[in-house]
């Protein structure tokens, strides 16, 4: 345990946090607000940093926490202990997610990528019917800064879109909203505080290969960072700081019907 350390990081992270629940309006009165804890370092400090600002908050909104167990044999001991300690609402949920994934991955001899993107599709299924069949409205998850600006990257390189995670949406039938707390929060500083307080960071075992090409994508933007350490923060700032004129999309802006004095002042 480092106190003096955790307190530090604690006060910086809820303060960008702070400022993404305000920016986005992402938590309401009288929200219901189902964490997805899946043992990672990130879920871990979403649900300590959401129920200290439910302490302290002018407005009342429940909390739950959910832990999706997939069924790669993890234990959820520790995590248990941690959650019942710090007398937190839970629920696990046990599930075949692994049997799924891996038949699939022996029937279709499946890349990581889609694997993963099915393992991940599937838990968010699952978190959905949860959060509607306990009534919930929102559903929060621990995806932070550098998820975002690596996804990014993925979406214009693999899929030749400019696209990532937004830090709010509704589901297809507009019943549950997705959140995402941590969006200003850098992995480093949540990977300290949860060594600081050595919280009970539980793998999900899964058997999958970690070099994925979301691994080798953060690994790039890692190495731009070294040289200019401003490299995570001005991607993350692009998301917010769209200049429709000097891209390509007609949907956005009307090349065909382009006037000079138009183009002037878009400039």
């Amino acid at each position: 345990m480092n106190p003096a350390l955790a307190k530090r990081l604690e006060k910086k992270l809820l303060h960008y946090v702070g400022l993404a629940i305000e920016r986005f309006n992402l938590i309401r009165p009288c929200d219901k607000i189902l964490i997805g804890l899946s043992g990672g370092k990130d879920s871990l400090v979403l649900t300590r940093l959401l129920h200290l600002l439910k302490a302290s908050a002018k407005i009342d909104f429940q909390l739950k926490v959910v832990v999706v167990d997939q069924g790669y044999g993890a234990s959820f001991e520790a995590l248990k202990e941690w959650l019942e300690r710090e007398k937190y609402d839970y629920h696990i949920e046990k599930t075949n997610v692994a049997q799924v994934v891996l038949q699939k991955l022996l029937e279709h001899q499946t890349k990581t990528r889609p694997a993963c993107m099915l393992c991940s599709r599937l838990r968010r299924g699952i978190l959905y019917r949860l959060a509607r069949a306990m009534h919930y409205n929102s559903l929060a998850l621990g995806h932070h800064r550098d998820d975002l600006i690596t996804s990014l990257m993925m979406s214009i390189c693999y899929n030749g879109q400019i696209s990532s995670m937004p830090p709010k949406l509704y589901s297809v039938e507009g019943d549950l909203m997705v959140i995402r707390p941590l969006v200003y929060c850098q992995e480093s500083d949540i990977a300290a505080y949860a060594k600081a307080l050595e919280l009970p960071v539980t793998s999900s075992g899964c058997l999958v290969d970690k070099n994925s090409t979301r691994v080798r994508i953060a690994k790039w933007i890692a190495a731009l960072s070294s040289e200019n350490p401003k490299v995570p923060s001005n991607i993350l700032r692009a998301l917010a700081n769209l200049k429709p004129p000097y891209l390509m999309d007609p949907h956005y802006f009307d090349f065909k019907q382009l006037k000079r004095e138009k183009y002037e002042r878009s400039s």
